[in-house]
């Protein structure tokens, strides 16, 4: 009887320890958790909802939740996400995986990336997993303005504890041609430009390293100019015809914010072109924020109004696109 009492005693003081071992574990286990991984602060932030339904949507927040990193997420805000279409989370989740998937790895950087330390300089180029995009720093008016492919940066350096947060005020979209050439040439709204670039022989002239800037009126506006179809073009004369297109081309990449971040007091700027000739560029105030600007207008020297951009900031390898609503003229 005396053994089997310490018989069970002795059992007690070993399932006893066993019990402290296995919850002390299971403590260990719980304080390891990490609240603060990157793809845990954009999910507990109420304004980058649309983002993080990205992250899920592609699987990249195992990517995140598992990662080391470090890692720079270029978050755009929930109201981004509405003006580029998307509407909220719920529509993410809904929408393309491959599209989808796209906008995650576009919009993520491995390593650590302070945009604010970077140098005072227009477009540097940065490696995301998705491509390559461009980051200028830069004063303005006494402030310092980030920009990415020609976005606004919120907010900057949200840190994480295993990267960066930097949201944004657009969602970037991933470039699919390398030259912008090809780029102007898959838009429908853009036509009878594709075939003047063809016929005048300047598609293979901004078919190199560039980069480029393209102005290109859309075929409304090459109708206005006499160029109603791709017979026309093709009977216009080659020197005449080059030289217009010419005077739609930037030797630079320009995003339209590098304009408005560049301009002066006078908010208006002269634009050199290839052709050898300037066009004005004017800021477009924003109605809803004094003291600042929404976008900019063109005038060529024979333009008698302003161009106004119906598309703009379409990222190629090797350019910039953007599709204005009138032709850029050198006399009246």
């Amino acid at each position: 009887m005396k053994l089997q009492l310490r018989y069970y005693k002795q059992l007690g003081i070993l399932l006893f320890a066993t019990f402290m071992v296995t919850s002390c574990k299971k403590d260990e286990v719980l304080n390891s958790h990490d609240n603060n991984r990157v793809n845990l602060v954009i999910a507990d932030n109420f304004n980058l909802s649309s983002f993080s339904a990205v992250l899920r949507k592609s699987g990249m927040d195992k990517v995140l939740q598992d990662g080391e990193g470090p890692y720079t997420l270029l978050a755009p805000s929930d109201a981004a996400f509405s003006a580029a279409g998307y509407g909220d989370a719920v529509s993410v989740l809904a929408g393309n995986t491959k599209v989808i998937s796209r906008i995650a790895h576009y919009h993520m950087l491995d390593g650590k990336y302070e945009l604010n330390k970077l140098p005072f300089l227009f477009n540097q180029e940065l490696r995301t997993r998705g491509g390559k995009m461009y980051a200028t720093h830069w004063l303005k008016g006494g402030d310092t303005v980030l920009t990415l492919n020609g976005s606004r940066v919120l907010a900057q350096n949200i840190a994480a504890s295993n990267g960066l947060i930097q949201v944004l005020d657009r969602v970037l979209t991933p470039y699919v041609h390398d030259l912008i050439g090809n780029a102007i040439a898959a838009d429908p709204s853009i036509t009878l430009f594709a075939q003047a670039l063809k016929t005048s022989g300047v598609l293979q002239t901004i078919s190199d390293a560039g980069p480029y800037t393209v102005f290109a009126p859309n075929n409304a506006a090459m109708q206005a100019l006499g160029y109603s179809t791709v017979q026309q073009i093709l009977l216009a004369d080659p020197v005449k015809l080059r030289s217009f297109l010419l005077y739609h081309i930037v030797k630079d990449r320009r995003f339209v914010y590098d304009y408005i971040l560049s301009t002066g007091a006078s908010n208006k700027a002269q634009q050199g072109m290839m052709d050898g000739n300037s066009i004005t560029i004017s800021l477009v105030s924003n109605p809803n924020a004094p003291n600042s600007f929404q976008g900019i207008s063109l005038r060529g020297i024979g333009n008698t109004s302003e161009i106004k951009l119906l598309k703009q900031d379409m990222l190629s390898g090797n350019g910039v696109l953007h599709v204005i609503d009138g032709g850029l003229r050198i006399t009246q």
